[in-house]
């Protein structure tokens, strides 16, 4: 199977996965209450919410430029911004696959100089590149675990049972003992995969390459932990959840514009639980949208849009055609705001390197 067709498939196989959790989540909707709803509410929050949503681009991009400074300290801020919007637009296509493409924006326009083999290599080699976006990953899992944490631990009375029940319930359910020992078994083939390249490189030529490789991921992921005033790069963190946070709280602040009016009679009392929603309930809507990026669809679309909806129905009572209206705000309002940072800095970046990916 040639690589076209490889990537061809995975395309349509995300997009198809995409498109059912859509239609489940769509597939009961009354779109005349959808639209009407839409235009009912109060458009100047959303545009705050793609303000917050472009800042975080900016925030994340400075945060991840600390990793790679002790690779390239030449590396420029507007480098780091564009790679990051760019890689954005590229995960609308294939999920994940922005990390890579992001990866061969730094290395391009990484200075060379010559090593102990007389040849000039890139100091952000592309290897070294991800491995600090393996640590950057590895962070953003962490510190979403951690923020999560607190939050129940401070609220769990109130939202303890939706997480137990509809996202740790689930996932436990599927994780029985054969995925459990498969996965066991995936984790000790690709640990035995890596000491084998690693130990038998040198009796092997084609096997230097990937040793090499490997080893400059490595050396990514060590030159990463080595960044200057890391006590900034967690309160670029903070800064970075607090405009997530921002992002809910103004889509929640349109949505209670919306009208009684707006929707039919009979909807005055879900208005007063909307009008009831207040920053905490923002935070909670943050980290359940935050849980559904990992389900790997381009985009998050389709799994956002159900774990929201199915959170607002269950902690308010709110009817989940009302919570895609949020969704649908929340979510499509921040692909806008991705696709304009990222045609911006991929007109800038077309100008400064050959961008073919």
């Amino acid at each position: 199977m040639n690589e076209k067709l490889k990537k061809s498939l995975k395309y349509i196989l995300s997009l198809s996965v995409a498109a059912v959790l859509l239609y489940l989540a769509f597939r009961r909707m009354d779109w005349a209450q959808f639209w009407a709803a839409l235009k009912d509410c109060r458009w100047g929050f959303v545009l705050l919410s793609m303000a917050a949503g472009g800042t975080a681009f900016f925030i994340r991009s400075q945060r991840w430029r600390m990793l790679l400074l002790p690779i390239n300290p030449q590396l420029r801020r507007r480098t780091t911004y564009n790679a990051v919007c760019i890689s954005y637009i590229a995960n609308l296509v294939i999920g994940y696959i922005g990390e890579f493409v992001r990866c061969g924006i730094i290395t391009a326009h990484s200075p060379k100089e010559k090593e102990g083999d007389g040849e000039a290599h890139r100091l952000a080699s592309y290897d070294k590149v991800l491995g600090t976006i393996v640590v950057e990953r590895a962070w953003d899992i962490v510190s979403m675990g951690i923020f999560l944490l607190v939050f129940l631990l401070a609220t769990w009375q109130r939202f303890g049972s939706f997480f137990v029940e509809k996202i740790f319930g689930v996932t436990a359910g599927r994780l029985n003992a054969g995925v459990l020992l498969g996965l066991a078994v995936l984790l000790f083939l690709g640990g035995a995969f890596v000491w084998a390249v690693l130990h038998f490189s040198g009796r092997w030529k084609p096997l230097e390459k990937v040793a090499a490789f490997l080893r400059g991921i490595g050396k990514g992921v060590v030159s990463g932990l080595k960044m200057k005033k890391a006590w900034m790069f967690f309160v670029l963190t903070v800064l970075l959840w607090c405009c997530y946070w921002m992002m809910s709280a103004s889509i929640v602040w349109a949505v209670q514009g919306i009208s009684a009016d707006a929707l039919g009679p009979g909807f005055a009392s879900v208005m007063e639980k909307l009008a009831g929603l207040d920053l905490v309930d923002a935070l909670f809507l943050t980290l359940a949208g935050a849980l559904s990026s990992l389900v790997p669809v381009p985009g998050g679309f389709g799994a956002f849009h159900i774990v929201v909806s199915t959170a607002i129905s269950y902690v308010y009572g709110i009817p989940v055609e009302i919570g895609l209206i949020f969704a649908t705000l929340s979510h499509e309002s921040q692909i806008l705001t991705q696709i304009l940072s990222g045609g911006i800095a991929y007109a800038d970046e077309a100008r400064q390197i050959d961008l073919r990916f």
